[in-house]
């Protein structure tokens, strides 16, 4: 008698198991639950369904009334979620720099214009720090100075030799862009080894005048122009220790690369040159030394160009930036706040700055400052 039992129950059990716990069974219930809700709690579930149309209308009215205050997206009622933002605009040059999703701001820039006359060319920089602000800041307060005094040194002397196709002293604005870059590491290694401070910056650098464009890079931040023709011509190239020349120079050097979510010098530092870095400097696999290249701007004839961090490089290829900004010229930043907005809504975790200028017709001659 007692087995019967047993046996009827374990039937009950698997006829349980297999008819209550498949999944039509369990969607049936489900279904069965939602209507005894609805017909015995009718108002508390449309109390509930009201509450959330409300909220949806409140958002849509709150977007629809950003977007008619603001006709560059409604982005300016958004800045409150940086933690610190940076703009800038002179005539053809507008900045926009935020600190972003990170800690601390470490990103800086540099606008130097009218130097005695507009004759001079003018100087812009982009220095991306790391490892703390002191190595950009060093840069922002000393390149922009040692070079405005360079550039008028050799433009008096220029104006004694006219007829003369070289200097004697053999300058010219890319060896003065070296020597001072150069310089100013060596004087940044001495101030902060001294205090043990390992912080290191970026260097990306450009003389304009009216008929040449000269930039300078150390690292990983970027310089891209539009040309004539809106192509996006490249003015640096990044610095990365996977790149084949750079990983051959650190091997000799007896340094390694190592991948821990990027490429890494000595498994530290995601670029392969910088200023500062004194640590990676005393082992010689890290160099200040900076790639250069001239553009003729008669030939180019740029509408403008773009200087940035990597953070706007994390969301935006060349082209596409070229492409963004072309659209948006017309803006108060010519673009610079929308695309660095942009970056940031693309999930990019880093400083963002950006500068844009402006040239001048179709003549490709820098602007008037």
């Amino acid at each position: 008698m007692i087995e019967d039992t047993m046996t009827l129950l374990s039937l009950l059990g698997r006829i349980m198991r297999y008819f209550l716990l498949r999944p039509e069974t369990l969607f049936l219930l489900c279904i069965s639950l939602a209507l005894w809700s609805y017909f015995f709690h009718t108002d508390e579930v449309k109390t509930i369904v009201k509450s959330s149309r409300d909220a949806v209308k409140m958002v849509k009215g709150k977007v629809a009334e950003i977007m008619q205050n603001d006709k560059f997206g409604g982005l300016d009622i958004l800045d409150a979620e940086f933690s610190k933002t940076w703009e800038f605009k002179s005539n053809n040059v507008a900045v926009y720099s935020i600190q972003g999703r990170r800690d601390h701001m470490e990103d800086r820039f540099e606008v130097v214009t009218d130097i005695v006359n507009k004759s001079h060319p003018s100087i812009f920089g982009i220095f991306d720090g790391h490892g703390g602000e002191a190595a950009a800041d060093f840069a922002k307060a000393h390149l922009s100075e040692a070079l405005r005094q360079q550039l008028l040194s050799y433009d008096r002397e220029k104006e004694k030799e006219k007829d003369e196709k070289e200097h004697s002293d053999g300058l010219s604005y890319p060896s003065i862009l070296e020597q001072q870059i150069l310089a100013l590491d060596r004087d940044m290694l001495d101030k902060l080894s001294a205090v043990y401070n390992e912080a290191g910056t970026t260097c990306l650098v450009a003389l304009l005048s009216d008929k040449e464009l000269t930039v300078a890079n150390v690292g990983d931040s970027r310089g891209v122009l539009c040309d004539k023709d809106g192509n996006a011509i490249a003015l640096s190239h990044d610095h990365k220790p996977y790149q084949l020349k750079e990983r051959k120079r650190i091997k000799k050097a007896g340094g390694f690369i190592s991948f821990n979510g990027s490429w890494r010098v000595q498994g530290i530092l995601a670029m392969s040159r910088s200023l500062g870095d004194y640590p990676l400097k005393n082992l010689n696999v890290v160099i200040p030394d900076p790639d250069i290249m001239t553009f003729d701007l008669d030939k180019l004839q740029p509408e403008f160009m773009i200087l940035a961090s990597d953070g706007l490089w994390d969301a935006f290829s060349n082209e596409e930036a070229i492409r963004f900004i072309k659209e948006r010229l017309d803006e108060p930043h010519f673009g610079a706040k929308s695309i660095v907005l942009q970056s940031f809504y693309r999930g990019c975790p880093d400083n963002i700055t950006v500068m844009v200028v402006k040239f001048k017709g179709a003549g490709g001659k820098a602007t008037e400052q």
